[in-house]
């Protein structure tokens, strides 16, 4: 490991046989998929390493729109962190009809902190006692379709106890908590923007697997508000200390641990952020008009992001592993 943040090893070189070969691959898969395979098909040592920042953070957010859960250790598969019984928005809550419901329409979601052990995960909030429902709701359970952002994904019914306790907490018309069943497909990345790659694939996530987030960019923003605001309001997956602010913003391809991920676009905020972690208040103006004044994205590319700001990287999975706290954070130069 370099201290001085460059790590570079030296390239192969490519015979007559393997230029030719690249070259009958780029024809058959086209420059962008046969770059990738290139890329996943070389040895670590052969990478060219930057050390940019330090992971000092790692964060799962078992139910959409919940409290998260700290971790020191998580394992990224392609559709996210998971750590135990617990994996990255794997569990739903919807209205009868299908429709998703997060914090956007329920603020108080924010407050339902979610814990997992033995097979179960426990519900608590304000107020209410604790429920214990299993990972893996039984096999006679319903499945629903559920729709998010315009797309259609299914989950499985957590039982009639799960849904009158969520229903119950937040005065509600009745909802139901459903989970991805492994054997459920996925939803596709790049059926909301064109940044993704076909392989990059969703549970409930708005549109990415993982969102990264540097502390330096949330102690910038900060420096702007007169009434400070968490890590919480932003929900990252990895957080990165050691770097500038926004410099996440430049990582299009980074190493963490035997973990390879590649940036795909900035994180569009919305109202989401203005609601306190404390009280499941919205106040519908900070941190969003402040990010507003200053992190509009480009002219050129308000057909991807229109008036959002952007606070944060969305990133893919290039090759699964494991994240630990503490494992330095490298960009791959080229």
């Amino acid at each position: 490991m370099v201290d001085s943040g460059l790590l570079s090893l030296p390239k192969p070189r490519l015979g007559w046989f393997g230029a030719s070969a690249a070259l009958a691959l780029l024809a058959v898969l086209g420059t962008a998929a046969a770059w990738r395979w290139w890329r996943r098909s070389r040895p670590r040592g052969q990478l060219r390493l930057k050390r940019v920042g330090t992971v000092s953070g790692l964060f799962i957010y078992p139910i959409k729109s919940c409290r998260g859960v700290a971790v020191e250790r998580a394992e990224v598969t392609k559709l996210g962190l998971r750590s135990g019984d617990m994996s990255d928005r794997c569990w739903l809550v919807i209205k009868e009809d299908g429709h998703m419901v997060t914090a956007r329409q329920e603020p108080q979601l924010v407050l339902i902190s979610v814990t997992g052990e033995n097979g179960g995960l426990t519900l608590s909030a304000p107020e209410m006692s604790d429920l214990h429902i299993p990972v893996r709701p039984p096999t006679e359970n319903p499945v629903h379709n559920c729709r998010l952002f315009g797309t259609d994904i299914q989950g499985k019914d957590c039982g009639e106890e799960a849904a009158q306790w969520i229903t119950a907490f937040l005065k509600s018309e009745p909802y139901r908590l459903v989970h991805f069943d492994p054997n459920m497909v996925p939803r596709n990345s790049k059926d909301f923007f064109d940044t993704f790659q076909a392989d990059d694939k969703i549970v409930y996530p708005d549109c990415s697997p993982v969102m990264v987030l540097s502390e330096a960019s949330l102690g910038e923003l900060n420096s702007r508000l007169e009434k400070k605001v968490q890590i919480r309001n932003f929900r990252p997956n990895i957080l990165v200390t050691g770097c500038s602010p926004y410099e996440e913003d430049t990582w299009n391809d980074i190493v963490i641990g035997d973990v390879e991920m590649k940036g795909k676009m900035g994180c569009p905020r919305c109202i989401f952020t203005t609601i306190d972690p404390d009280t499941g208040i919205m106040d519908r103006k900070e941190p969003l008009e402040t990010l507003k004044s200053y992190r509009l994205c480009d002219p050129s590319e308000q057909r991807i992001y229109k008036s959002h700001p952007l606070f944060g990287w969305y990133f893919g999975i290039d090759k699964t592993g494991t994240l630990r706290v503490g494992d330095l954070v490298y960009k791959i130069t080229w």
